[in-house]
């Protein structure tokens, strides 16, 4: 067990493998796996990657139990070119409802490769009105090499009723974001390498660069190395700290697609931040539109007089 789970502002969101390991057969609970991959576009395609649900990965290997979530097939707005866009209430609802799961479900999320696809669901399941949702730390890869069970069934749960109750501010457009700029008292955060922050090489999204004023807190900075997990919240704190993100500040996050950046939203809820946001679109909208303005190079910090 995590030694700092005692200073979480909800400890039952984090999951360890032991511990649901243990709780396999209880008939409430719902495990989703989230995994999904970004590919290299296909020549002549303008999409900044191309989207692979891992439906084969799942059915190669899965936690027992667990069913599969098609996060962009699913659960994002089909009616935009831009990827992973939340979707309606009713449309989310109804995917929630197919995995068999309500609103009395206990829910965790999982996913191979990066936790951010677990910490993406888990966002947008707080945003439509659902507290009960879990995130494994180190996901499907700390799962594996510590050798527990693995299945290759088809699993699957009774459709349920999933009431979606859409909550404000959990995302936010471009219009917010550029009312927002210059505001002392909000934050930019961006979530991506720092070779895309500062703007120093080609990007997949657009034009190089960043929301102006943005400060860099990458998401792989968030997460151990060595298995996946998330870093300690002092890390965490310290981490968006130094770079000026207190928690009086509304904070909006944002990435690539609203992707990585939910994994910094996750840690800030946990350190009791009161004013979190996602820009959904993020630099696959902000990038690609000439009209909005765009930063490179390293950030310049204000001296003081």
């Amino acid at each position: 067990m995590r030694s700092d789970l005692g200073e979480w502002r909800e400890p039952a969101a984090l999951v360890e493998t032991d511990a649901l390991e243990a709780e396999l057969a209880s008939p409430d609970l719902r495990i989703v796996d989230c995994t999904t991959w970004l590919l290299p576009a296909e020549p002549g395609d303008d999409a900044p990657y191309r989207v692979v649900p891992g439906s084969a990965e799942y059915e190669a290997g899965h936690i027992p139990g667990a069913v599969f979530l098609d996060i962009q097939e699913t659960a994002s707005d089909p009616d935009t070119r831009l990827r992973f866009m939340a979707p309606s209430a009713a449309q989310f609802a109804s995917a929630m409802g197919r995995l068999g799961i309500g609103n009395s479900s206990r829910v965790v999320l999982y996913s191979n490769g990066s936790i951010m696809w677990a910490t993406r669901v888990w966002w947008m399941l707080r945003s439509f009105g659902f507290d009960g949702a879990s995130v494994l730390d180190g996901g499907f890869g700390k799962w594996q090499a510590e050798g527990r069970p693995v299945s290759t069934d088809q699993d699957s749960y009774p459709p349920a009723h999933f009431d979606a109750r859409p909550q404000p501010g959990f995302f936010i457009d471009r219009d917010h974001v550029l009312a927002r700029l210059g505001d002392p008292a909000a934050t930019m955060v961006n979530a991506l390498a720092p070779e895309f922050f500062l703007g120093s090489g080609p990007s997949r999204y657009g034009r190089p660069g960043r929301i102006p004023g943005s400060v860099s807190v990458p998401a792989a900075s968030l997460l151990d190395p060595s298995d996946g997990t998330f870093v300690s919240l002092d890390e965490a704190r310290r981490a968006h700290e130094a770079v000026g993100v207190t928690p009086d500040r509304h904070v909006v996050a944002y990435c690539g697609g609203g992707i990585s950046a939910t994994v910094g939203l996750f840690l800030l809820h946990q350190l009791g931040y009161p004013d979190l946001t996602l820009y959904d679109a993020s630099m696959g909208e902000w990038a690609r539109d000439p009209a909005l303005p765009i930063e490179t190079g390293p950030p310049v910090v204000p001296t003081e007089s």
